[in-house]
C-alpha cells in the first residue's frame, strides 16, 4: 500500500489536527520520499515510518509538537538538517538500520536541544572504535544512546518512551479495578451480615419456642396434679358409704 493511501486510512474520519500518533510502518513511499503528511497534523506527537523505503527526510513537514520519530530500517544516509529545522521539540529519534557511516553525518542533530534518546543500531557508524564516546561528545544533550546512558546504564521504560500516555491509561484501569474490588467486598460483607441476622433470628425464634414449650409442659403437669387431687379423697373428709357395704353388714 502506498503512503498516501495509508495516511488516509489511518485518519479514520478524523481531521489531521485530531491525530496525536500516526503509524505508517511497512507501507511504500514513492521515490523514497515522505508523502501525505502535512503541517495540518499540528498536534502529532509520534510519527512512525519503519521500513517504508525512505532514502530522504527532506519532505517532512514542520511539526512543532512532534516528540518521537521512528525511521528505522530505511535507506537514509544523511540530510538530517531538516529535522533540526522542522522538529524543534523532538526528544526521541530512531535511525536504526539505516546507512549512516560517519559521525559527521549526525552533526545536524546538535541543533535539537530537547533530544534525549538516539538509536543507531545496525548502522555502519556503530562499528567505529570510539563510537559511543564520540556521539556523547558531539551531542551533549543526549541521555541515552542505543538504550544506554554514558555510564552504560540501561534506560527505563518511562525514559525510553517519554510520552506517558500508556502509563496514565494503566493507572486509570488500575483505579477502576480497585473500585470494582471494593464494591464486590461491600456486597460480600452485606450478604454475610444478612446471614448473621438470619441465624440470630432463628436462634431467637428457637428460644421463644422453647419457652412456649416449657410453659405448655408446666401447664400439663399442673393439669395432671389437679386430676390426681380430684380423684383422691380430701384429708379429713369422711368416706362415703357405698350400698354394698350396708348389705354386708346386714348379712353379718
Amino acid at each position: 500500500m502506498d503512503m498516501k493511501k495509508r495516511v488516509s486510512l489511518e485518519l479514520r474520519h478524523r481531521s489531521p489536527a485530531e491525530v496525536q500518533e500516526l503509524v505508517l510502518d511497512n507501507c511504500r513511499s514513492s521515490e523514497g520520499k515522505i508523502e501525505g503528511i502535512t503541517e495540518e497534523f499540528s498536534n502529532l506527537e509520534l510519527l512512525s515510518l519503519i521500513n517504508v523505503g525512505l532514502t530522504s527526510v527532506a519532505d517532512i513537514p514542520k511539526l512543532d509538537k512532534l516528540k518521537k520519530l521512528e525511521l528505522s530500517d530505511n535507506r537514509i544516509s544523511g540530510g538530517l538538517e531538516v529535522l533540526a529545522e522542522r522538529l524543534v521539540n523532538l526528544t526521541h529519534l530512531n535511525l536504526s538500520g539505516n546507512k549512516f557511516k560517519d559521525i559527521s553525518t549526525l552533526e545536524p542533530l546538535k541543533k535539537l536541544p530537547q533530544l534525549k534518546s538516539l538509536d543507531l543500531f545496525n548502522c555502519e557508524v556503530t562499528n567505529l572504535g570510539d563510537y559511543r564516546d564520540s556521539i556523547f561528545t558531539l551531542l551533549p544533550q543526549l541521555t541515552y544512546l542505543d538504550g544506554y546512558d554514558v555510564d552504560d546504564c540501561e534506560a527505563s521504560d518511562s525514559d525510553g518512551e517519554g510520552d506517558g500516555i500508556d502509563d496514565e491509561d494503566e493507572e486509570g484501569e488500575s483505579e477502576e479495578f480497585t473500585e470494582e474490588e471494593e464494591d464486590e467486598e461491600d456486597v460480600v460483607a452485606a450478604e454475610e451480615d444478612d446471614d448473621d441476622e438470619d441465624d440470630s433470628g432463628d436462634e431467637e425464634d428457637g428460644a421463644v419456642n422453647g419457652e412456649v414449650d416449657s410453659e405448655d409442659d408446666d401447664d400439663d403437669e399442673e393439669d395432671e396434679e389437679d386430676e390426681d387431687e380430684d380423684s383422691s379423697p380430701v384429708k379429713g373428709q369422711k368416706r362415703k358409704r357405698e350400698p354394698e357395704d350396708e348389705d354386708n353388714e346386714d348379712d353379718e
